[in-house]
């Protein structure tokens, strides 16, 4: 058996020689025609598909074929998604359930179908014993890797896990949407109890609550206002579904493209959303406002915050990579219609819990952070807000733990992604997702190792 040192060394030695064989020459992307990232040399994206489900619009195309930026504007089955949400707070009442129940169905539920849908969501909220007590046994901080291994554990409790018959797949989609938020309060709450040594507790769903009641129910129990639940169900909304091409629900529709099974698909979208440039992003804010709120003295002073991000922007603080996190998007250009509306939300919740000094900081800090990249980097793209630059403020508020905030994203998003894969496993002419990979290697003759 080998030493540890010898494992060691060959584990370095190999690692060595990775470091060349994973070059190469980015000019070779461009000559050769490749889009990389299936990016288009724009910035905007490789149309890969067709989708009756969501629409991202951030720019529109002129006569001579050149971007323009417009305001950000967010579609779910072709309704806008601030007319939802404008709707359903002007009702006041919660508004998840019904996004979901469109996503999946792709119709509005009128008044009983709705109520018929949200009960079928809290009827199948509990978990199953055995996946409980594995929740329960499992060690360490990261909720997303045990969330994707929860998941993969519901394959062993499903009569039917690899059919994908329609009505397999929507009641599939069905109890993972409802058991998502069981499976993160539980796994945090185990975190909670382990690793700082608070008291376990496992609360059981309650009946007449929304998804977003019952999650932070679960989580803390009776102890939330109104107020932080709207704010939860606002942020599952906005988070419920961004296209088809977002990384982690192309994720999804790659993998049901194979025809694998809902639990192994929604397990790797999991792993995709999980990466820092994803859904792991608002911790990357969250960390950096913090670190600009022991930093910069004046909260209120413009030229102070600008000074200190330009250091920022030049590698010469924080974290060197010269990025401001939480600024910029992808596809949205003037505007991120999730980060407007949670912005509206994340005011009224900073007057009720009297923190409306910091929301004031981050407004400043945003607008500071846009002007100062401009002056830094020129106006080559137009930047805002993304919704990533307010989410960690308002879930901190709300009392929710920072080893949440992505499995938050996965609670909403996991909606989303079922109605991705549902739709990539019906369309008539489906065809399994196979772009084409240029190698960029020379010819070589093969030397026998008695040779080498």
């Amino acid at each position: 058996m080998l030493s540890k040192t010898r494992k060691d060394y060959l584990v370095y030695k190999l690692s060595d020689q990775m470091k060349s064989c994973t070059k190469i020459d980015a000019q070779l992307f461009k000559k050769m025609d490749v889009k990389r990232g299936l990016r288009n040399e724009d910035g905007t994206g490789v149309l890969a598909g067709l989708t009756n489900i969501g629409d991202v619009v951030g720019y529109r195309r002129d006569a001579e074929g050149q971007l323009q930026p417009t305001e950000g504007k967010l579609f779910f089955r072709g309704y806008e998604v601030a007319d939802i949400v404008d709707a359903i707070l002007k009702e006041g009442r919660f508004g998840f359930e019904e996004v979901a129940y469109l996503l999946l169905s792709g119709r509005l539920p009128d008044k009983d179908e709705l109520s018929d849908f949200k009960e079928l969501i809290c009827d199948n909220m509990p978990l199953e014993h055995q996946t409980i007590l594995h929740i329960i046994e499992l060690e360490g901080e990261d909720i997303m890797n045990i969330l994707a291994r929860s998941v993969l554990e519901f394959y062993t409790f499903d009569d039917n896990p690899d059919d994908t018959s329609r009505e397999n797949l929507m009641r599939q989609s069905i109890e993972l949407t409802s058991k998502f938020p069981t499976t993160i309060a539980y796994a945090y709450n185990m975190f909670r109890h382990k690793k700082l040594g608070r008291t376990l507790h496992l609360r059981h769903p309650k009946e007449g609550l929304s998804l977003a009641e019952n999650f932070l129910y679960m989580l803390k129990g009776p102890d939330y206002t109104q107020l932080e639940a709207r704010t939860l169900d606002l942020m599952l909304i906005l988070h419920a579904e961004h296209g088809g091409g977002n990384n982690s629900t192309f994720t999804v529709r790659v993998t049901s493209s194979t025809g694998t099974d809902t639990y192994s698909s929604i397990a790797a979208g999991i792993g995709s959303l999980k990466g820092p440039k994803h859904g792991g992003a608002n911790i990357k804010v969250s960390d950096m406002v913090q670190h600009l709120r022991n930093t910069i003295k004046n909260w209120e002073d413009e030229d102070e915050i600008g000074e200190y991000l330009t250091k920022i922007l030049n590698k010469e603080a924080y974290d060197g990579t010269g990025l401001i996190y939480g600024i910029g998007h992808a596809v949205y250009t003037l505007s991120d219609p999730r980060a407007v509306l949670l912005k509206k939300m994340a005011r009224e919740l900073a007057a009720e819990k009297g923190r409306m000094y910091e929301f004031e900081f981050l407004e400043r800090l945003e607008k500071v952070a846009i002007e100062t990249i401009y002056k830094v980097k020129g106006k080559g793209k137009t930047l805002c807000a993304n919704v990533d630059f307010y989410s960690g403020f308002v879930y901190d508020m709300i009392g929710i733990s920072r080893e949440i905030y992505t499995p938050l994203f996965a609670m909403s998003r996991i909606v989303g992604w079922c109605a991705h894969r549902n739709e990539e496993l019906n369309f008539e002419g489906r065809r399994i997702i196979r772009p084409a990979y240029r190698c960029a290697t020379e010819e070589r003759n093969y030397i026998p190792i008695s040779k080498r």
